[in-house]
């Protein structure tokens, strides 16, 4: 047995449960970590290469100190156990002066200096040899001995000292890893901080806008937990207001159109029964016809008007519903033929109209025949059904093709700017007689074919309605 909750977590369009690193929440925590540690590890060079250079200056430093203590001995004379005291406490292997390009050792253990010697001038560095040598000091090898040269006692002196690379390198490693311990302690404080700040004013509501949207997408007017409006005034209370107005508005729009689609589904049944009816009552209409009674025949006319107004009425309201899912076949349709089929349709009704068709016989276009027959139909019905209201005489529908589209002209009185306004709006006549539905059919079933319906010219000579030929 299945419960509620199991079921609604299985519902069609709901979030699917994401991994951990998919969620923002963590890749905000892992890109500002990241973010930070690059920043710190940027710093890191400059800050390491100050470190070195403080260390190789102490050393010098410690050469010179070294060297005054020699100065201080009777007869600059120490003993080699001294010496060895002296160089110790300064971690140097060796101190010399050079003057006038000549050395004088200053303290010498006397042992053989093995290993690579490496020299640098603590006067004649800059921030990019710093940082080049710093970051070379890590790789290179233990026995490498530095010369380091710098100011001697006077100007005209300069001391030199010998310092075994090895202490340089390990002094190096335990800075880096206290700075890069530091580094991961500050970048996850901050990091965290952060990620607790953003989950709390950017994923949750975020996320809660992002769930809404799914179950809306699959439920639109079912989906009954929407976002509420929020007090919040910056972008994201903005997209949740907007949202929640959004939804309510879809909401209440889906509940109108299935109350529209239920009284649609009544009007047409209603329709059907009445257009039944109707013709019960137009055949009944057709037997009064032979009567010889003098008000029968006074009233028979306009019940019949009243009867073919009403039929037309319901025919085009159950037409216009059905126009919308069609969809086209198309092949290569004789136009000629085809207006004279569906002219003969159209006028059977009214013969006081006359027809007149130019288009060549040879002609064929690509289109749907029975869509463009409805199409047809209904622009010379309407035409008709105007000039017979005005009483035009001549009352003329002359059809033509011009410039790769059917022209379909009357003599009629043409339309009023009203009619113009609302000339394909459904229910918008602005005759007495007719459903307003004629031309909204074919303006709909062109639309279908691609073939564009428009209204040409219109005015005291008549109109015209041009429908293009597809491309």
């Amino acid at each position: 047995m299945t419960d509620a909750g199991s079921s609604d977590e299985k519902m069609v369009g709901a979030p699917r449960p994401r991994r951990r690193f998919e969620r923002l929440s963590s890749r905000l925590f892992a890109f500002t970590l990241g973010a930070i540690l690059l920043i710190e590890a940027l710093v890191f060079i400059p800050s390491a290469a100050n470190e070195r250079t403080a260390w190789l200056e102490d050393r010098v430093e410690a050469g010179r100190l070294a060297a005054l203590a020699l100065d201080a001995a009777p007869m600059r004379d120490v003993s080699d156990m001294l010496t060895k005291d002296l160089l110790a406490r300064a971690g140097v292997l060796a101190v010399a002066e050079i003057e006038d390009d000549m050395r004088m050792i200053l303290l010498d253990t006397g042992a053989p200096v093995l290993g690579m010697p490496y020299e640098i001038d603590l006067r004649l560095t800059n921030a990019l040899m710093r940082s080049l040598d710093t970051l070379g000091a890590f790789v290179a090898p233990d026995d490498r001995i530095l010369i380091l040269r710098d100011e001697g006692s006077t100007p005209a002196r300069e001391i030199e000292v010998l310092v075994p690379h090895a202490p340089l390198k390990s002094h190096l490693q335990d800075y880096f890893a206290r700075i890069a311990l530091l580094s991961l302690l500050i970048a996850l404080l901050a990091a965290s901080l952060i990620y607790f700040l953003l989950h709390r004013l950017v994923v949750q509501p975020m996320a809660r806008v992002s769930e809404s949207v799914v179950r809306f997408k699959s439920d639109p007017g079912g989906w009954t937990r929407r976002l509420q409006p929020t007090r919040r005034r910056d972008e994201i209370g903005d997209a949740q207001n907007a949202l929640a107005e959004m939804e309510e508005a879809v909401a209440a729009s889906f509940r109108e159109r299935e109350r529209l689609a239920n009284l649609g589904l009544a009007m047409a049944k209603i329709n059907h029964d009445l257009r039944n009816t109707l013709a019960a009552a137009s055949i009944v209409s057709e037997s009064l016809a032979s009567s010889e009674d003098p008000r029968v025949k006074r009233s028979l006319p306009r019940l019949t008007r009243a009867l073919e107004r009403a039929i037309q009425l319901a025919g085009d309201t159950l037409a216009y519903g059905r126009a919308r899912p069609e969809s086209a076949r198309l092949e290569m349709v004789p136009l000629a033929a085809l207006l004279d089929e569906a002219a003969g349709e159209a006028l059977a009704a009214m013969p006081g109209i006359e027809l007149r068709n130019a288009v060549s016989p040879g002609l064929r276009i690509d289109a749907d025949p029975d869509l463009l027959h409805r199409i047809c139909a209904n622009l010379i019905r309407n035409a008709a059904e105007a000039m017979r209201t005005a009483d035009s005489n001549p009352a003329l529908i002359f059809l033509q093709v011009q410039d790769g589209a059917l022209e379909i002209e009357d003599s009629g009185p043409g339309l009023s700017d009203q009619a113009v306004a609302t000339l394909f709006k459904p229910f918008a006549t602005t005759r007495a007689q007719g459903s307003g539905l004629g031309l909204v059919i074919a303006h709909e079933l062109a639309e279908t074919l691609q073939m564009p319906l428009s209204l040409a010219r219109t005015g005291p000579g008549g109109t015209v309605f041009r429908l293009a030929f597809r491309a």
